[in-house]
């Protein structure tokens, strides 16, 4: 099979690790500058997520710019199935914390209208950042998993 942008070893393999990790460290440290987070399960769900991200998405993006540097292609059964099977962890709890995430920052800013005392700002960008990191990650998981499938 050959290698598709996108997939372990590629270009678009480090891109869109890269981009994770980005967006995820941008989640992570937006949400702990807000002082009041840890007040609500929600938002510490999302710092916990973005925290893995962070470090499942380093690990890989150093890992696919070694096998680019080398040469080196990613297509072990073994390796790709590890790769499948992080990105889909990683990426479900990005997902189920930025959609819970969202759900509060809905609930605290339209219908309470408490955007005054809280930190909506930080919440909403926090929120975004991590559907930002799970769009980069729901790629990664689908060619894994392609390409696992198809072998």
């Amino acid at each position: 099979m050959r290698d598709l942008q996108g997939m372990p070893g590629t270009v678009g393999g480090l891109f869109l690790r890269v981009s994770q990790l980005l967006s995820a460290a941008v989640a992570l440290s937006v949400m702990a500058t807000a002082s009041d987070f840890p007040s609500v399960t929600a938002f510490c769900y999302l710092v916990a997520a973005a925290g893995l991200q962070s470090v499942w998405s380093f690990v890989l993006a150093i890992v696919d710019a070694y096998a680019l540097l080398v040469g080196r292609r990613l297509q072990n059964s073994r390796v790709v199935s590890l790769f499948a099977v992080g990105d889909g962890i990683t990426s479900t709890l990005t997902f189920a914390s930025a959609c819970a995430s969202a759900g509060i920052t809905v609930l605290i800013s339209n219908d309470l209208g408490a955007c005054g005392e809280n930190h909506c700002v930080e919440f909403e960008t926090a929120t975004a950042m991590a559907f930002l990191s799970w769009f980069g990650a729901l790629p990664s998981f689908l060619l894994n998993f392609w390409s696992l499938a198809s072998k």
